[in-house]
């Protein structure tokens, strides 16, 4: 797929593709555990929850492929030197992430989830700025940073401290996710430098999805309920990661890090709205708590990127 790259460096195209993508991510949030109960998976049932994210990212790569291959006119198919880049990216963007994401979204509120998630802009401009020097570390850069941990330290605050019902295999799990979605977002705007992010995309959600799909059976894990609403629900959510995933690897490629993952605080944003209004959870999204922690993580990353959106 050819891009213009003037075009793409625009602020308001960017923001607008951001948007889009933000938008779906968000959306994904209260789709999973509607998912998880179309599907009849348990919380505790880690086997069926794999094979379920095996099966949507299968979807997902499939969809990418052939969409790209219509609008580019050709099939997409890596080339030879290139099959190392999508494991490493399938490894980070698609396995580890979503086995953490899908264990520990079962084990806590979607509220929680969207706000957790949204430490991946933080890590992500740490990430290129220590790691890959792609950007500078500045003094409000770590301020934002500050700012926005704080909002996800204070969304499982309560009277009496930290939230009681917070654990590993739940927020933890949910952070451990965020972190390894940072580092892939640092490797696509390295490895798009050689290959069509669309391309990288596609095939690393197959090769991490039949991964997925091959330890959840081993692992006993099953679907049930398959009804028209959990199939529609499933291609909606093969939808999700594809469109959103290779705008975000699009965009990534003809800007830096931070101009892209500023938008970002659309997610947590849709992801509280959304899951307030879909899974009922307005008690714990629309109360000052749940707004003041929202506020502080959406003030964090302006902070972190307000020198590059003043460029």
């Amino acid at each position: 797929m050819k891009n213009n790259p003037s075009l793409l460096q625009k602020n308001g195209v960017a923001a607008l593709l951001a948007m889009v993508c933000c938008f779906l991510w968000g959306s994904a949030f209260p789709c999973v555990k509607i998912g998880y109960s179309l599907f009849q998976i348990a919380p505790e049932d880690i086997g069926s929850q794999i094979l379920f994210a095996g099966i949507r990212f299968t979807l997902a790569g499939l969809l990418t492929i052939a969409i790209g291959s219509l609008i580019s006119r050709k099939f997409l198919f890596p080339a030879a030197g290139c099959w190392g880049m999508v494991a490493k990216l399938s490894l980070a963007q698609t396995v580890v992430q979503y086995l953490l994401f899908y264990i520990g979204l079962a084990n806590t509120s979607g509220v929680k989830a969207s706000i957790i998630t949204a430490s991946n802009v933080f890590l992500s401009i740490l990430i290129s700025s220590l790691i890959f020097r792609y950007e500078t570390l500045g003094k409000g850069k770590v301020l934002g940073c500050l700012l926005g941990f704080a909002g996800v330290v204070f969304i499982n605050l309560n009277d009496t401290g930290m939230d009681r019902s917070m654990h590993f295999f739940g927020e933890g799990f949910l952070f451990l996710s965020t972190l390894s979605y940072a580092l892939s977002s640092v490797l696509i705007k390295t490895y798009g430098r050689r290959e069509n992010p669309i391309t990288l995309s596609g095939y690393q959600f197959i090769l991490g999805g039949i991964s997925m799909m091959m330890a959840g059976l081993f692992m006993g894990g099953r679907l049930r309920g398959l009804t028209p609403s959990s199939i529609l629900l499933l291609l909606y959510m093969a939808l999700i990661s594809s469109v959103a995933y290779s705008l975000w690897g699009i965009l990534l490629k003809h800007n830096p890090v931070s101009k892209v993952a500023v938008f970002g605080f659309l997610n947590p944003v849709f992801g509280v709205v959304l899951s307030a209004i879909l899974l009922k959870e307005q008690n714990q999204a629309f109360t000052l708590q749940g707004l003041l922690s929202l506020i502080l993580v959406c003030i964090g990353i302006y902070v972190v990127n307000r020198e590059t959106l003043s460029q």
